[in-house]
């Protein structure tokens, strides 16, 4: 479990000990679990957990979830609100962003039906931090999305040095940011407390593993689904909570 001596560390760019896309941490809320036909499945480093859902009032205020986060996508008047918490360097992660996301996307998001956001949680240490800050960085030239896919797009692993300066600025480039403006931004750390707050908010509503999602609707009943899940599983809840809503 990382604790604020390590966060510390992040601050100072000391590195962290190498974590994989799914380590759990302490978990301090108390979780029911729904009934959901999917398996516990143990991959590697990775596991897949069953959706949850938290009536806690510390993730049932949906401002504070998608406060210093992303960019909305989707319609912000949506009924629901889909949180990712990601990290860059996270193989699950990956994995979502490759395998799932765009169906979530075109079934959900762009047919106004479900609002996304993604907040930071940088369990690989300095260079995710860096992603992160990047990715905001970009969003001051109204390219956020575009920069964001474009780290999962060219994604090498967990602290392989991918992450560099020069990768960052090549995709930069790729995605048509003004590169000395961009540069200015990331070399001057402009974001790199709002990618820690994130992590931090985070933990303090129990995220403790990459990725993990909070699925939030206007009353506040907030259901928590953890791991890359098969899009089947994200679809059914989707529905479940769009269902409920219509009634």
């Amino acid at each position: 479990m990382h604790n604020s001596e390590q966060l510390v560390k992040l601050l100072t760019g000391s590195s962290w000990g190498k974590e994989s896309g799914m380590k759990k941490r302490k978990n301090n809320l108390k979780y029911v679990f729904i009934i959901i036909p999917v398996v516990a499945v143990a991959i590697g480093i990775g596991a897949f957990a069953l959706p949850q859902e938290n009536k806690q009032e510390t993730v049932s205020d949906k401002s504070a979830l998608i406060l210093g986060g992303s960019p909305i996508a989707g319609d912000p008047d949506a009924q629901l609100m889909f949180v990712e918490w990601g990290d860059y360097q996270c193989t699950y992660c990956y994995r979502f962003h490759t395998q799932t996301r765009d169906s979530v996307f075109s079934n959900f998001v762009d047919s106004g039906k479900v609002q996304f956001v993604f907040r930071d949680f940088p369990l690989n240490g300095p260079a995710s931090v860096m992603a992160a800050e990047a990715s905001y960085c970009a969003g001051d030239q109204n390219k956020y999305w575009a920069y964001h896919n474009e780290l999962y797009d060219n994604w090498e692993g967990e602290n392989t040095g991918w992450v560099n300066m020069h990768n960052l600025k090549k995709f930069a480039t790729d995605v048509g940011l003004d590169l000395d403006a961009f540069d200015n931004c990331v070399q001057s750390g402009k974001y790199k407390q709002k990618v820690l707050d994130n992590y931090r908010y985070g933990q303090s509503i129990g995220i403790n593993a990459t990725p993990s999602f909070v699925i939030i609707d206007k009353e506040g009943n907030t259901q928590i689904i953890r791991g890359a899940q098969p899009y089947g599983i994200f679809e059914q809840v989707l529905k479940d909570k769009l269902k409920v809503i219509d009634t």
